[in-house]
């Protein structure tokens, strides 16, 4: 065997299943290292108040880091915008979100804002008709917790048509007076205050993913059974070649004894 192993022959096939093994193993070592750098926690200052142009831009996607972000803008608020938001909880409790229509003053784009909770309905509609019957006039800052716009949801056969459950950007500008082919955030702003009747809306601290990717480690793995399967590949071929020879040479030798055995 391992003269058959020494031929020049296996040899070169020996260098090929090594190189075609470290290739794989190469590629074991990227799959784990990726596997590893998703599971790193990356430290993000959301709480730190960073403008919203510096944040995320409008009539755009939302980046993964942004979501979360406290920040503040300067601009106004568009009078009689006000929806109610349904099954929004606050400390554990279902209630309502207001939510109004702010147009900033830095780029003139319009963003969705949930100004505070209540526990029911009327206490939600009192709060909207007191915004909408003193408006407030003029350009305010505005600071809160930025997050990704909710995917817009039918509403149920049975309930109210108009009611809405979710904070969906791609919904609210189909209800807002006058708004035409402005420039829109795919996101909104949870008020880090709330006006008379309402209660501020809890905005925790975004919770940090530190999961493996369990799905690179599996290709890691599948890496390194192939690098070692190249080289069991190569074992085998040997030794079928040498059990090969040995039954040709053990065929020629009967057939060598063949005459004399007759004879």
């Amino acid at each position: 065997m391992i003269r058959m192993m020494v031929r020049p022959r296996w040899v070169a096939a020996l260098l090929l299943a090594l190189g075609i093994a470290a290739a794989f193993a190469l590629l074991g070592h990227w799959q784990l290292e990726r596997a590893i750098e998703s599971g790193v926690v990356v430290e993000r200052s959301t709480e730190e108040v960073k403008p919203l142009t510096d944040v995320a831009q409008p009539d755009g996607g939302v980046t993964q880091i942004a979501t979360g972000q406290m920040v503040t803008a300067d601009g106004t608020w568009v009078a009689g915008d006000e929806q109610l938001i349904t099954t929004r909880f606050n400390g554990g409790i279902s209630g309502f979100w207001v939510v109004s229509h702010f147009q900033t003053d830095a780029d003139a784009a319009s963003i969705a804002v949930a100004r505070g909770w209540a526990p029911d309905k009327s206490t939600a509609e009192a709060a909207v008709a007191t915004l909408q019957a003193a408006p407030e006039i003029g350009s305010v800052t505005l600071t809160g917790r930025f997050l990704t716009g909710e995917a817009p949801e039918l509403p149920d056969p049975q309930g109210d048509p108009m009611e809405l459950t979710k904070v969906a950007p791609s919904a609210l500008i189909n209800l807002w007076a006058d708004f035409t082919d402005q420039s829109v955030y795919s996101a909104y702003i949870v008020d880090a205050a709330a006006p008379a009747g309402l209660d501020v809306i809890d905005s925790p601290v975004p919770d940090v993913d530190q999961s493996l990717n369990w799905l690179n480690i599996f290709y890691a793995i599948e890496w390194v059974v192939f690098a070692g399967f190249a080289v069991f590949l190569w074992y085998r071929l040997v030794r079928d070649a040498l059990e090969r020879e040995q039954e040709e040479a053990a065929l020629e030798a009967v057939t060598a004894s063949a005459p004399s055995a007759g004879a």
